[in-house]
Parts: C-alpha cells; structure tokens; sequence
C-alpha cells in the first residue's frame, strides 16, 4: 500500500503537506523537481491544484474537453477546437475577428488543473458552470474529477509517436531551462523518458488509459494521433467537428479552419510571438516545428529500437499502434 493512501482524500492543508512530503521525488532535466502520485509524476504545486479540483469540479454535459500529455500536438488540437465551436461566426470575417489573434491557444483553452499558475486570469472561470465551456487537461483519465467521468461531456485525446514526443518535451525543456547552456544531454532524457520519470508522465500509461476508454465509449472520447492528423487534416479535423456536434457545411469552411490554424500562420502571430500563458512558460517556447519524424535527427539506432520494445509491451497489446 502507498505511503498515500490513508491520506487520501486530504481534509485540511496539513494532510496535503503531510501527503507531499510522503512521495516519491525525482528532479527532471536537472531543473525541475516532480513527485509521483497514483502511478504518475507531477509537480508538486500541480497535486495540490489537482486535489482542490477534484472536489470542486463539476462538469456540464455540453463541456468539452482536450486532454493529452506533454508535447503531443495539444496547441494546434487548441486552435483547431476553438475555430471548429466557433466556426459560424467566422463566416465571412476578417482576421480583426478572429479568436486566435487575441491570444494563445494555451490561454484560450486553460489547463484546469492549471489556471492558478497562469500569468493572468484566463476567459474561462473553470468552476463556473453556468455556460458550456472549452477546457484542456494533461490529467491522465484515471485521475480527472469523477464529474467528467460521469457525465455526457466529450474529449477529444490527442497523442503522436513517443519518439518524437521525447524530442519536443528535450527542446522544450531545453528551451526554458537551459537557454543559454548545452542542451541536456539527451542520453539522460532518453532514460528519464523510458522510465516514466517526467511531468504527467509515464507516457505509455498515459495514452493507454485513454485509449481504452475511447474503446468502451467512443460517443464519449475521440482518440486522435497527431501523425493522422498531419497526414489527413481535412478528414481529421472533419471528424472532429463531427465529434463534437459541430460538422462543416463544406469543404470551404474546413479550409478556413486550416488556413487560421496552420502551424506557419500561429506561430507567427503576434500574441504567440512574445508573452507567457504561465509564468514561467513563454509562449514563443511552445512553437518549434511542428514535424513527423524528427526524432531520426537524434536518437541513435539502439534507442529507437528501446522505444519500439516498450510500444511492444505497453501499447500494442492493447490494439494501439503508435
């Protein structure tokens, strides 16, 4: 038994203190100190964000939710998912009403086990139920509030390739907490990856919880896979709109959606260019190439293979191909 579970749910603060204090710890990059709770590494500051909103928490059944792990594609699901619920009232608009030009995607859709953290308070009053609301979790699904679970509102889950996961979570990093040294050394990250030892990590955990309940209630999760997504955008991100009730009339309007969110036209937009959604997170830091496949620029043959094992054992058994 976990040194956790009589603890759980914490009642006061000094349960949570008590509760953080009991977990494992491990420092990440060298930089960034996590600890694991219920089979995952967090940050510290995340569990008790993520304590409070799970007993807070009420989901609408209109609500929708994206939910992915680290670096798998979630900025562009962001600005795809706005434009698809809001894709009527761009009709015969200019760029002036566009809703991405007024912020980025990651302060748009907040990340509610988040939105203490953010630099400014976001558009959306996550505990307030009142209307429907576009929302972003890197929870794994064994962890979201019981109200989410329970309820009629939908997710869409985004995921991609764990190799090239592991590259863009290393620049990522690398980007915000050694911009002026020799980036990690990516043997060490590789190790911290195939562990699980990382934020909102295992990976392969991650992704599987997902995966199967989007096997048992595809009315109520959508699994995308980034590559799809690159390789088919308009059948992709078609089925999404269908998913979440809002189809295109033509081709035309998923050509715009597109067109608004295409990785060259975000990460040139002004509000993605400068600024932070979180304190410690520049916006800018969230654009870099967007690209299948670039992890054969840096892992070695063995480590390739090392990660085709653990997809083996992890993943496929499941059905799930990555």
């Amino acid at each position: 038994m976990s040194t956790s579970s009589n603890l759980w749910p914490p009642s006061t603060l000094d349960d949570v203190e008590k509760l953080l204090n009991d977990l494992p710890k491990a420092c990440v990059w060298d930089a960034k100190d996590i600890c694991q709770w219920e089979g995952f590494w967090f940050p510290p500051a995340f569990v008790k964000s993520t304590i409070t909103l799970r007993s807070r928490f009420q989901a609408r059944d209109d609500d929708v939710f994206l939910a992915s792990t680290m670096k798998t594609g979630t900025t562009w699901l962001k600005a795809l998912s706005l434009c698809i619920m809001q894709n009527k009232s761009h009709q015969n608009s200019n760029e002036h009403d566009d809703v991405l030009t007024s912020g980025n995607p990651h302060f748009l859709v907040p990340i509610i086990e988040t939105t203490i953290y953010y630099s400014k308070a976001p558009p959306v009053d996550i505990y307030d139920a009142s209307a429907p609301r576009l929302l972003h979790t890197h929870l794994p699904y064994s962890m979201l509030p019981n109200s989410i679970k329970n309820s009629a509102c939908k997710i869409v889950y985004i995921t991609r390739n764990p190799k090239d996961n592991l590259i863009s979570m290393w620049h990522f990093f690398n980007s915000l907490y050694r911009p002026n040294q020799d980036p990690y050394p990516i043997e060490k990250a590789f190790d911290c990856f195939c562990s699980g030892v990382h934020p909102f990590g295992p990976f392969f955990e991650h992704v599987v919880e997902y995966w199967q309940e989007s096997q048992k209630r595809p009315q109520k999760i959508l699994f995308v896979k980034y590559e799809e997504l690159k390789s088919d955008p308009k059948g992709q991100v078609s089925k999404i709109a269908e998913f979440l009730g809002r189809p295109f009339a033509d081709e035309k309007e998923v050509d715009e959606v597109l067109w608004r969110c295409s990785w060259g036209r975000l990460k040139n937009l002004e509000v993605n260019k400068s600024g932070n959604f979180l304190k410690d997170v520049p916006n800018k830091s969230l654009f870099r190439k967007g690209e299948i496949g670039d992890w054969k620029n840096y892992l070695t043959p063995e480590m390739k293979e090392q990660i085709n094992q653990i997809c083996c054992i992890k993943l496929e058994p499941f059905g799930l191909f990555l």
